[in-house]
């Protein structure tokens, strides 16, 4: 038998809702949820950025070392020259530029000259490589064509061993890159990309 009292329908449609509590709850864990997957992803961000940069700047450094290389192998009369090539103390020579002809006829010559250049503390860095072309006419300089190979370069040096008669034996490259930095304020620091060095050693085709 059924019953018809109309107090059991009025219960039968109760519904208890959330409570204020409950609501609060529910969205704090919501938020710190939303906050770790916006920092993970944030992360992962940069990180890629990073990994992309520094292969970009590992590609670009390389193809810079194997133009350098290939143009001292096809220079002549180098600088800078010691004053005493017999003096051990100041051969090999150590510089921040390395300067050479690349083109020489009776009446005109090219002189490239690849050298660190100072961005902000002289001392400390960073630099950027430039090359630095200079076309002469008679002794004239008629043209002059300058322009950025690398930035965010630490160390450059270039180490040059002489012979006697100014002739270069041997030029050594040392490149110390870093690639840019991402500031990573969630985090509370930077992540850097790893510093790239690159070393290389040639032997002039031409001797003066």
């Amino acid at each position: 038998m059924i019953s018809k009292n109309p107090m059991n329908k009025t219960h039968r449609r109760r519904r208890r809702a959330f409570s204020l509590i409950e609501v609060l709850v529910a969205l704090t864990i919501m938020g710190t949820l939303l906050t770790a997957a916006m920092t993970a992803l944030d992360t992962s961000f940069k990180s890629y950025k990073v990994t992309t940069e520094g292969a970009s700047t590992h590609v670009i450094a390389r193809m810079v070392m194997s133009r350098i290389m290939t143009m001292v192998r096809t220079g002549t009369q180098f600088g800078p020259y010691p004053i005493d090539p017999l003096d051990a103390a100041q051969n090999p020579l150590t510089s921040d530029y390395l300067e050479f002809i690349s083109r020489e006829t009776e009446t005109s010559k090219t002189v490239i000259r690849i050298e660190r250049r100072d961005q902000s503390d002289p001392q400390e860095g960073p630099y950027e490589l430039w090359y630095v072309q200079s076309d002469y006419e008679n002794g004239i300089r008629t043209g002059l064509n300058a322009r950025p190979l690398l930035s965010g370069v630490q160390d450059a040096r270039f180490t040059l061993e002489y012979d006697v008669g100014q002739n270069l034996r041997r030029a050594t490259v040392d490149l110390t890159i870093r690639p840019t930095t991402f500031q990573a304020a969630s985090l509370g620091g930077n992540i850097e990309a790893p510093v790239i060095r690159l070393v290389s050693s040639v032997n002039p085709r031409k001797l003066d």
